[in-house]
């Protein structure tokens, strides 16, 4: 059983904690955060540690990390982390969901979590420090670069690359042996059908509200 100490006391560092504490290859030991971003002692009844000392308490030798931080600031905070704690010498786990179908030939980096019912197809690439939500479609071929959030429901077709640091939003589409450029932000319900540029932008128009209301609508 490996022992693993989480980076963060946000929901999503809260989900890990869930997810790794049912597993049988785990043992979540304590948390980690920034000293002065530490309000609190304790969470979910484990131990609160400065990251700045952690190697102090909890050698690179004896205990794993698993940084599993947001899409904030297109992925960069997790980068950041992630960069600081791999200098320090620690090794991280990457968690895939049993409920995840993954190719044997796929290939998943460190520090990179799985949610329950992704499809990752014959020779995709993940690379470190990405976060698939459930529920994802990752075509054959496909490589995802490093830092990357793929939110819930998108399918990314075969021989796609999406570049680093890039967040790809619920229901989103691209389309087969599209090249996504580094740091795009692909918002919901969008439809990607050729190559984009490094740090673009694409947001789908939400639905109007409709003019009429609820209380005159016959169902």
């Amino acid at each position: 059983m490996e022992k693993i100490i989480i980076f963060g006391l946000g929901e999503i560092s809260q989900i890990a904690h869930y997810y790794l504490s049912k597993d049988d290859k785990y043992e979540v030991v304590a948390f980690t955060l920034d000293k002065k971003y530490i309000k609190e002692d304790s969470f979910e009844g484990l131990p609160v540690v400065d990251f700045d000392n952690l190697e102090i308490n909890y050698p690179i030798i004896k205990f794993k990390l698993f940084i599993p931080l947001s899409y904030s600031n297109v992925n960069k905070l997790r980068e950041q982390k992630f960069l600081e704690a791999k200098e320090k010498g620690y090794k991280f786990i990457s968690y895939i969901s049993p409920d995840a179908f993954v190719a044997g030939n796929a290939t998943i980096g460190d520090n990179c979590f799985i949610f329950e019912n992704n499809t990752i197809q014959p020779f995709v690439k993940i690379k470190d420090n990405c976060i698939l939500w459930s529920g994802n479609h990752i075509g054959h071929h496909s490589e995802i670069k490093e830092n990357c959030f793929i939110s819930s429901h998108v399918v990314i077709s075969g021989g796609v690359i999406v570049g680093e640091n890039t967040f790809i939003g619920v229901n989103a589409t691209v389309r087969d042996h599209i090249k996504i450029g580094k740091s795009n932000i692909i918002g919901a319900g969008t439809l990607i059908l050729s190559d984009t540029k490094c740090n673009e932008v694409y947001m789908n128009k939400g639905t109007k509200v409709s003019r009429v209301p609820s209380n005159r609508v016959k169902l």
